[in-house]
């Protein structure tokens, strides 16, 4: 829409009845046409925006995945929609000036839907993910100038291949049982439905893509045994020596298999099937970078010497990484989940750390505070919701409690801005000041960027 404007196109945009996102027609279908245009922008998903003048003297904005700006490219356009056109990425005609071809490893980058980014050097990938923060808490968090400070720059991970200890390559098996004479096991198409056969994935590590060769001639030998398609799941999981400080990985392909995790100088076990983020090699950086501001000074002025809050409520708690990794900047910690399965593991992952300061309760979605007690001008909060991010009956009972700080850890910078504009907009949260935004990049390569937001409620 910002392209459409700069050219003088019209703009109108249309939302949803929750008015949570924006709506987008599909045009009459027409046939595919290939065209040569040059690209402008770089979207928050990763997929260059270009320009194509046409011959009738019209412009049409045309999104073209695996591009860059100052990319000249030749596309297939596939689908027409209001304001845009969809296109396939056939190739390069002239590379724009951050283009770097010989970064990219994936021999099937340009098809496989799972990295945008692996032309563009690492530095822009970092720089890139800023701008995607920036774009988003400026459309999706509606406050006053000034209210939102300047976007931290993004933390880069240790590792930018090799690093998912994460896979979940899948197949599918035809409905009229006719089995081709090889079945794809893999990742889907960019822009399509089907699935493409991949060997390995240069961003999954070691351990994952050697399990995953064994997993893959596993389904191809019993693929007749299979009504339907499935998803593989290969995990890492790490074990270290006592006696001799060696570390031993292994994968775990069943959801109910027990990974084990080493954060730093703590351990911590989980079930293979459940949430956990997939780079460990940047979770010593995010787990210290929440330490540290849980214990900023309550105050912004410098000499204050009003101490940070001493306890601490990790909401969405899971099985208890921040939790652990924290509780020694607290003098307690209470982890909250509706998952009893999570707060099993929270709590015996806290005894096996001999964490004293640590428990878990088991909280309900609609009272989540109910067993609550510590003083909310005393306790940070800890949020780290799924990429829905939270709903209102959670964030009414948040400006209800009122902790006196906030540490939003978020997969998804539009839902996280969308719900500061919440607490911030509301009467009870006007006196809330956002000390921090920044970024950490889980996932290098791709379009994904987690965002860190702190809040502190000023007397």
């Amino acid at each position: 829409m910002q392209v459409r404007e700069s050219l003088g196109l019209p703009v109108n945009f249309k939302t949803s009845e929750d008015g949570n996102s924006f709506v987008v027609d599909q045009q009459p279908s027409t046939e595919f046409r290939h065209t040569e245009l040059s690209i402008v922008r770089l979207s928050s998903t990763g997929d260059g925006i270009g320009v194509d003048k046409l011959e009738d003297g019209t412009t049409e904005i045309v999104v073209v995945p695996y591009s860059i700006p100052g990319d000249l490219v030749r596309a297939k356009i596939y689908k027409k929609l209001e304001y845009y056109s969809l296109a396939d990425f056939e190739e390069v005609i002239s590379g724009g000036q951050a283009r770097d071809d010989s970064l990219i490893r994936c021999k099937y980058f340009t098809k496989c839907a799972g990295c945008q980014l692996q032309m563009l050097p690492y530095e822009k990938q970092l720089l890139h993910k800023r701008e995607v923060i920036v774009r988003a808490y400026k459309y999706f968090c509606n406050v006053s100038d000034g209210v939102i400070p300047e976007i931290g720059d993004t933390i880069g991970s240790p590792l930018e291949y090799g690093y998912r200890t994460k896979l979940t390559p899948h197949f599918d098996v035809p409905r009229n049982g006719h089995l081709p004479a090889v079945t794809p096991i893999g990742f889907t198409q960019k822009g399509r439905s089907f699935v493409i056969d991949i060997e390995e994935c240069p961003i999954g590590t070691p351990a994952i893509n050697a399990e995953y060769k064994k997993e893959r001639l596993r389904v191809r030998d019993t693929i007749g045994t299979y009504k339907r398609g499935a998803t593989l799941l290969l995990r890492e999981s790490m074990e270290i020596d006592e006696t001799t400080k060696e570390t031993k990985k292994a994968v775990c392909t069943d959801s109910k298999d027990i990974v084990t995790e080493y954060v730093n100088s703590y351990r911590l076990m989980y079930p293979a099937g459940d949430f956990f983020q997939c780079n460990s090699s940047i979770l010593p950086r995010v787990t210290e970078y929440v330490n540290t501001q849980i214990k900023l000074p309550l105050s912004s002025n410098e000499s204050s010497t009003v101490p940070a809050p001493k306890y601490l409520v990790d909401a969405y708690c899971g099985s208890g990484l921040f939790s652990i990794t924290c509780n020694d900047s607290v003098e307690e910690v209470i982890g909250v989940e509706i998952s009893p399965k999570s707060v099993s593991f929270a709590t015996s992952n806290a005894q096996d750390n001999n964490i004293a300061n640590a428990h878990f309760v088991l909280g309900d979605a609609a009272v989540i505070f109910e067993k609550i007690s510590t003083p909310p001008k005393e306790t940070s909060m800890i949020l780290d919701p799924p990429r829905k991010g939270c709903d209102s009956t959670f964030l009414n009972q948040l400006l209800d409690y009122l902790p006196r700080r906030i540490v939003y850890v978020s997969c998804n910078v539009h839902t996280q801005a969308r719900d500061l504009a919440y607490i911030l907009s509301d009467r009870r949260g006007l006196k809330y000041r956002v000390n921090s935004i920044r970024g950490f990049d889980f996932f290098p390569q791709t379009h994904h960027v987690e965002s860190i937001a702190v809040l502190t409620l000023e007397d």
